[in-house]
């Protein structure tokens, strides 16, 4: 529904709370018959930004619905969603053997941003850290990577993933071929890729979605 046209609205709180026109033209300073012949007569056709501010503050209603101006909406408060970091580090050199995975702690993120890494539910989101330097520059010693889980659901496409080769955990650049298989590859121009393999022996845990910003 649409809101009260301003002569309708003071004529309205003026009704409901026992006041007169002549009381409130009296409480602008203005001679008796102003509030009058602005509600009743249309004159003047609005209210002086002083007598719209005075009335706003009187009636306890927003100015915009005396004809002032819509105040712009502040900026949305950010909702804070923690992302666990999980006690499990993916190689990015020979392979760590994977154990627990215990949570030894958080990061909080916008949620609203982790819902765009995740494409929806951020519930498959956590965090590891990189142990090595054979995907530098691209991923560092010691970086925190967020790994959505959920993508091991879905089709594999290309990308950084956290993978599971003979029991370690590592985190490599995946390439789909055209024969379907997939290369396996390291960022760091000095270390051996770990080559091509049918994409059936593929274990994927999870693809990388952020590292102090979102991987490509």
């Amino acid at each position: 529904m649409d809101a009260p046209d301003p002569r309708t609205l003071i004529e309205r709180l003026c009704r409901e709370r026992g006041e007169d026109f002549a009381g409130l033209s009296r409480l602008l300073g203005r001679n008796p018959s102003y509030v009058q012949q602005y509600v009743r007569r249309g004159s003047p056709k609005k209210l002086d930004e002083a007598d719209r501010a005075v009335l706003a503050r009187y009636f306890g209603v927003e100015e915009s619905r005396l004809g002032g101006p819509v105040p712009s909406p502040g900026p949305m408060p950010a909702t804070l969603r923690i992302v666990p970091m999980l006690d499990v580090g993916a190689s990015a050199g020979p392979g760590a053997e994977a154990g627990g995975e215990q949570r030894t702690g958080g990061i909080a993120f916008d949620e609203r941003m982790l819902r765009t890494l995740a494409g929806g539910d951020p519930a498959s989101l956590s965090m590891i850290r990189v142990r090595g330097d054979s995907m530098a520059p691209t991923l560092a010693d010691g970086d925190s990577i967020m790994v959505d889980r959920a993508a091991a659901l879905r089709p594999l496409r290309d990308g950084i993933h956290v993978l599971r080769i003979d029991d370690a955990l590592v985190v490599k650049r995946l390439a789909m071929l055209d024969d379907g298989r997939v290369a396996i590859r390291s960022d760091n121009p000095a270390v051996a890729d770990p080559g091509i393999r049918a994409l059936a022996a593929v274990e994927t845990i999870g693809r990388v979605v952020w590292a102090g910003g979102v991987i490509a």
